[in-house]
């Protein structure tokens, strides 16, 4: 049975920590070269540019594959903060040199790779063990004409976390089961809960939810196309899909209903740690930040029920740098920690979703509970999430960019901003961003 316990908190850990170093490390050594990696002989070093917990260091995989493989060193540099991460990694693009040999991509990067930096990777198509993820997950990361730009490690089917304590204070279900009744099918529900929640909460100053960005998030992602569609024309201002998110959202904030506290922003953390809100929409790749955040004293008071209607929101993939010297020993790591046996191993460490189907599949991931979260069945609860999720899932090349964007956009609303007027501040900053 999976726990997040010491693990946890020692992955978040090594991540700040080794984010922090990356900033000295990333000035030196590798700058004139196009990736950090070297072969001599039989030995060989491995570069990798990673971000966040993405399981793959924290859980001393790295180390395993060295002891598999004598004579390979792998060097794995993690930066924190995703944004910060990804403009270096187009900075390095565009000048061709300071790369590590393998990168992490997030799911919204993968169509601006897929369309403009497809040349400097490597072509997974053909490598052998890579046919068992899920296949949308794999089409998010291959370019028009077959070639296929990474692997995928997570994926994030959606669920909602709350404490059990502030929904008993509010009179309403603690029951996991009953809490999802509340809200099945309709996110507007949600929304209506969070009035009772608001209307009957006896216990202090706690908001619902914790920001209305997430909300919005959680529904446009549970739709095929959000801002683009499948020509690559941007359709954000006319898609029905993010135009309801847009106004459900915007009523929780001016309904009082969030704390104001953008997630992973300045002020999340210890609105976790404080219990300043009662929810949070949260794909499965949060809980363990919201573990570590909200730390031990909060231990048994969260709680995971089913999220509305099916969603993914986000996931992450491995590359590999065409002009590597290691390219095709890089190729085969990313193969071997994109396997289902690995994925499983980091989903019960950690949390991470498979987008690997035979490992979704795996009894021993079905099985995982979680003590943190008052032992949540997470194998089931996101194991059934993930086949919730839209086959079609596209992409386009300013998601992650627009995705921030309305996220501000949304916070100004919050902060008082009539609606109307943060929607148009929103579309000038996103038609500006992609030009």
């Amino acid at each position: 049975m999976g726990t997040l316990g010491s693990l946890r908190r020692r992955a978040v850990a090594t991540a700040a920590a080794v984010g922090a170093l990356s900033l000295v490390v990333g000035c030196s050594g590798d700058s004139d070269s196009v990736t950090g990696g070297s072969k001599d002989g039989d030995k060989v070093t491995i570069t990798m540019g990673l971000f966040g917990v993405m399981g793959i260091k924290e859980t001393g995989l790295l180390e395993e594959y060295e002891k598999q493989n004598p004579g390979v060193t792998i060097k794995a540099e993690i930066a924190g903060d995703e944004q910060t991460y990804y403009t270096a990694l187009q900075t390095k693009l565009a000048a061709g040199k300071g790369l590590k040999d393998i990168q992490g991509i997030e799911i919204g990067r993968a169509k601006e790779i897929t369309e403009t930096r497809a040349d400097m990777f490597a072509d997974f198509a053909g490598v052998a063990g890579t046919d068992h993820f899920l296949p949308w997950k794999q089409s998010q990361i291959t370019t028009k004409d077959g070639k296929v730009l990474g692997l995928g490690t997570d994926i994030g089917p959606m669920a909602v976390c709350y404490r059990k304590d502030y929904f008993e204070k509010a009179g309403l279900p603690t029951d996991r089961e009953e809490v999802g009744k509340l809200w099945e099918g309709d996110w507007k529900k949600y929304v209506e809960v969070g009035r009772t929640f608001k209307k009957d909460f006896k216990g202090g100053d706690v908001a619902y939810t914790d920001s209305a960005s997430g909300l919005f998030n959680a529904m446009v992602y549970g739709y095929p196309e959000q801002y683009y569609n499948e020509q690559g024309e941007l359709i954000y201002d006319k898609n029905p899909a993010v135009k309801e998110a847009w106004a459900l959202a915007s009523d929780a904030a001016e309904e009082d209903l969030t704390a104001k506290l953008r997630q992973f922003q300045p002020g999340w953390d210890p609105g976790l740690s404080n219990g300043t809100f009662a929810t949070a929409v949260c794909p499965a790749w949060m809980l363990s930040h919201i573990s570590e955040k909200a730390g031990p004293a909060n231990k048994g008071k969260w709680d995971v029920a089913r999220a509305p209607k099916g969603a993914n929101w986000g996931g992450s993939f491995l590359g590999v740098i065409e002009e590597s010297p290691v390219k095709e020993e890089a190729q085969k790591l990313v193969a071997w920690l994109t396997a289902p046996e690995q994925q499983a191993r980091i989903f019960k460490d950690l949390g991470n979703i498979p987008s690997s189907q035979k490992a979704l599949e795996d009894p021993s991931v079905k099985a995982v509970k979680n003590d943190y979260f008052s032992g949540a069945p997470l194998g089931e609860i996101f194991g059934a999430a993930a086949q919730d999720i839209p086959d079609k899932q596209v992409l386009g090349r300013k998601d992650g960019t627009i995705k921030d964007t309305f996220s501000q956009g949304l916070a100004l609303v919050e902060q008082g901003t009539p609606r109307d007027e943060a929607w148009k501040t929103t579309s000038e900053r996103i038609e500006k961003a992609v030009r």
